[in-house]
């Protein structure tokens, strides 16, 4: 990691102070396969109140001078909304016992730096330090493989998801939003990726 780089967790109203400029780099990095994600400042701004509504919420911030230049978020997911919580719940977990590790997203300069695993580093730690969590998981957007969009040098991250203990589950949610391609919002899918936290 460059020396220049520092990490710091926020939370609720320092998370709230912040807020425009995590969403700002969220829509920029959206953009990229595999979400295509067409964002807006408020659509972002409601999507993350969930974060800053909820004192247990982490982002983890990547900072180079000052400058916020990656983050990830992660939140207890009996604080999740519905859309979230249902299929682990249906899947049978005990949603209080779930960490969910939500999203992170990083300029490409800083790429390959080693801060996807910071990152899980950090929000793994936050969950450990709130205690009571066995399982923490994420989801990830499924994208056919011939999708016109697709970069031919796209990288998947599952061998980092994988190398921190990550396993992809039989468990799918569904979540809408507008595609750069697209003129309004569809539905996708998403895979969990789980594993068990230390006791």
């Amino acid at each position: 990691m460059a020396p220049t780089i520092q990490l710091k967790r926020v939370s609720g109203q320092a998370l709230a102070d912040c807020i425009n400029d995590v969403a700002r780099l969220r829509i920029e990095v959206f953009r990229e396969f595999p979400y295509l994600y067409e964002g807006t400042l408020d659509y972002e701004q409601k999507y993350l109140k969930t974060y800053t509504d909820c004192a247990q919420a982490v982002a983890v911030l990547a900072l180079d001078n000052g400058k916020i230049i990656g983050a990830s978020t992660a939140i207890p997911m009996a604080h999740e909304t519905p859309e979230f919580q249902a299929p682990m719940k249906d899947a049978g977990y005990d949603l209080s016992k779930v960490f969910y590790c939500a999203e992170s997203v990083l300029l490409p300069a800083y790429r390959g730096l080693g801060l996807g695993w910071r990152f899980f580093d950090e929000r793994e730690a936050h969950a450990a330090e709130l205690g009571g969590f066995e399982v923490s998981c994420f989801c990830a957007v499924d994208r056919p493989d011939d999708h016109p969009l697709k970069p031919t040098n796209a990288k998947t991250r599952d061998s980092l998801w994988r190398k921190r203990g990550y396993r992809p589950l039989d468990v799918r949610a569904t979540y809408r939003w507008k595609d750069i391609d697209q003129p309004e919002e569809t539905e996708k899918t998403l895979r969990y990726w789980a594993r068990e936290l230390a006791h």
